[in-house]
């Protein structure tokens, strides 16, 4: 089987509200950073278009059809699109260079979340019958879960907000496209009240606007660009319940069996990126990855520090690869989620070639 690899990744800066900006606007700058990076000079190069991005955010349907305007309306091109995060986008690519129908792939996802209300928006993931007529928000939800977990002895609140000051620590020092970072204690962090009990605003992602692309290939095709690259070894996706009520909110075990489809235990993980829109997720998912000590977890803040929605998977396993390919690590893992309390997962693990 042809394994592929990336070769290049771009995102724009995480901001709470873009304003005028429109789709096009937001995603051309991405797609020409992945190119340029890829040392190509045209969405014309690549054999393969994949994006992720929702209507839902701006209320407007087949609103990813707008943002096709970015990769020119002629000549025609191979294009497809995913109705969620990009990572299912590169997923998808990765399968046609699999399958030989393509040898390399421009992939972009893509988000303005600022016009409506983002935790109210995502409830249409919910069951259509019983839960979404509920208008229950992600946020709700996910601080049913945290409490299920702080009962159950599993975390505590302090084990939370030592994530988020690591997030906004390691933000500052790595990421300046993070929309939150800073130096802060976790003791300064439990002063604040609480939100959604027992959740705090600093345990939940921020609302970003943003996209994000990367360009993937053959090995045989990064060979011929002379470009360095990490190589995609193993990726899978798996999904629960859509109903809360009949899953462990305190464990993701889609996560554990797509880690374990897609090798990520066939080797030391150096660092690690993961989805996790919330502090207390943040630690269902290193315990089901298997994370130890010597694993660098969110170097860039994680979505904690910006959180492109649609493009925070892509990011996740983009953030990985740029660390692979600057020879800082020799292999990683990376994560995205979809859903309420961490339902779907996708797992990638990436080596240097």
């Amino acid at each position: 089987m042809r394994e592929a690899a990336i070769v290049s990744f771009a995102q724009l800066d995480c901001v709470r509200n873009a304003g005028a900006l429109n789709e096009v606007e937001l995603i051309m700058p991405v797609i020409n950073g992945a190119l340029s990076g890829a040392g190509l000079g045209s969405v014309q190069e690549v054999d393969f278009t994949c994006s992720g991005s929702s209507d839902y955010q701006q209320g407007v349907a087949f609103s990813f059809v707008l943002g096709v305007d970015a990769l020119g309306a002629v000549p025609p091109i191979n294009e497809s699109h995913v109705e969620m995060d990009a990572a299912w986008a590169l997923y998808e690519a990765i399968l046609k260079i699999r399958m030989g129908h393509a040898d390399s792939a421009l992939i972009y996802g893509f988000g303005k979340s600022s016009p409506g209300e983002l935790p109210a928006v995502l409830s249409q993931q919910l069951d259509p019958y019983y839960l979404a007529p509920l208008w229950v928000d992600t946020v709700s939800l996910a601080a049913l879960q945290a409490r299920m977990m702080l009962d159950q002895g599993i975390i505590s609140e302090l084990d939370m907000a030592e994530v988020v000051a690591r997030s906004r620590r390691n933000a500052l020092a790595n990421n300046p496209h993070a929309q939150l970072k800073g130096e802060v204690t976790a003791q300064q962090l439990l002063q604040a009240d609480p939100w959604v009990s027992p959740l705090r605003k600093h345990d939940c992602c921020p609302i970003s606007d943003g996209a994000s692309a990367m360009v993937i290939c053959t090995l045989e095709r990064a060979r011929q660009w002379g470009k360095p690259c990490a190589v995609i070894r193993g990726i899978d996706h798996r999904i629960e319940s859509h109903n809360p009520g009949v899953r462990d909110l305190t464990r993701s075990v889609s996560t554990e069996h797509a880690a374990s489809h897609a090798g990520a235990a066939n080797g030391r993980v150096q660092v690690a990126e993961l989805h996790a829109p919330f502090s207390h997720q943040e630690i269902i998912l290193s315990r089901a990855l298997g994370l130890g000590d010597g694993t660098d977890i969110n170097p860039s803040g994680g979505v904690l520090a910006g959180n492109l929605m649609m493009a925070s998977g892509l990011s996740r396993i983009g953030e990985v690869a740029k660390r692979i390919i600057a020879g800082e690590v020799q292999r990683g893992v990376a994560h995205a989620t979809s859903g309420p309390c961490l339902q779907h997962n996708l797992v990638t693990v990436l080596e240097a070639a």
